[in-house]
């Protein structure tokens, strides 16, 4: 009969296998397979998890975190304002990773808020520490936050009710930096204080976690936003870099046309009317006295010109209107002959 062979000795065999292909491995040369040739010494080779497929490009994160940096400088300015001092916001990291790692990542107790944006499906993730919370909501009841004590608990309702108006100008900043890209209004339909029993979702699920540092006076905490795949892939192509700058670029110009032409339209103009025009020399001028005429060749009955800030524009008759010299526009000049 043949010897049967016990677990140990399997073991030892699967073990000195595994040595034998680890040193192949080892003296084998790196090849690489491509439609053309490299050399494995000069190319830049980076290990790939096919469980974390990245499924937003790097021109499309470089555009979110453009986007987001817009976003930061408004909320500072924002905050500062509300709170009468200078709070400083900015994006700190832009990266995408699976849902489970973000919500591993995160402290129990924070103030995590579920975000539901008109025009798109699904749900996104704004949470904001206790470390920054808490002096946040010691300045707007008086306090000075030199000794604040950080509470390990969730937030009372009257907590909860102050940071609310907090997180309601952060929405007003979000939906402010998306509108170059898409019109959207977000609103938070939900709340929670602990973020591992919130599941918007799967744990495997890709996301965008954008996440920010603020600072106010001695204080300073973080606040992270994430974005599911799922929501933003119906306006992921408007996020590459070449479309979304385009996009900005005239999105600014149409607000800036709106902003100047309703400036010039409560502008006021000097407007003046040339009754006649005629050439002397200096030496006549310096020997004009009172009583004098100058002679010119337009005729009285010629229409008068009418300028606007020194531009000759139109053609006007002399006359009078409730006891008060006027003007009557005839027509408008020609730039190239503005003669009557």
């Amino acid at each position: 009969m043949p010897d049967v062979l016990n677990q140990g000795d399997i073991d030892a065999l699967l073990a000195s296998a595994g040595a034998v292909v680890d040193e192949a491995r080892q003296q084998a040369p790196l090849q690489i397979f491509s439609r053309q040739n490299r050399d494995p010494s000069t190319t830049e080779i980076r290990s790939y998890d096919f469980k974390r497929p990245e499924r937003v490009s790097k021109d499309q994160m470089r555009a979110l975190q453009t986007l987001h940096e817009g976003f930061a400088r408004n909320f500072g300015a924002s905050l500062s304002g509300f709170l009468r001092t200078i709070v400083e916001v900015r994006v700190a990291t832009c990266e995408q990773m699976t849902y489970s790692e973000f919500i591993a990542a995160l402290p129990n107790p924070t103030s995590f808020n579920l975000l539901r944006a008109d025009g798109l499906e699904g749900q996104m993730c704004l949470e904001v520490s206790p470390l920054i919370i808490y002096p946040i909501i010691d300045r707007l009841l008086g306090g000075t936050s030199q000794d604040l004590f950080i509470p390990q608990r969730p937030m009372t309702l009257i907590e909860a009710r102050l940071i609310g108006n907090i997180t309601s100008r952060g929405l007003a900043a979000l939906s402010e930096a998306w509108a170059s890209v898409k019109q959207l209004d977000f609103t938070v339909s939900a709340t929670e204080s602990n973020p591992q029993l919130v599941q918007i979702v799967p744990p495997n699920e890709v996301v965008v976690v954008v996440g920010f540092e603020l600072k106010m006076t001695n204080r300073a905490g973080t606040m992270n936003l994430c974005i599911p795949y799922n929501v933003i892939e119906p306006v992921i192509e408007k996020l590459s870099s070449q479309s979304w700058f385009a996009a900005a670029r005239n999105q600014r110009s149409k607000a800036t046309e709106q902003v100047i032409g309703r400036s010039l339209t409560e502008a006021g103009l000097l407007v003046t009317g040339l009754l006649a025009e005629t050439t002397i020399t200096l030496a006549d001028v310096l020997q004009m006295q009172p009583g004098d005429v100058i002679i010119t060749e337009k005729s009285a009955s010629d229409p008068v010109t009418v300028c606007v800030e020194g531009e000759k524009k139109f053609f006007a008759k002399l006359g009078q209107h409730r006891e008060n010299r006027a003007l009557k526009i005839v027509r408008v000049t020609d730039g190239s002959n503005p003669r009557p």
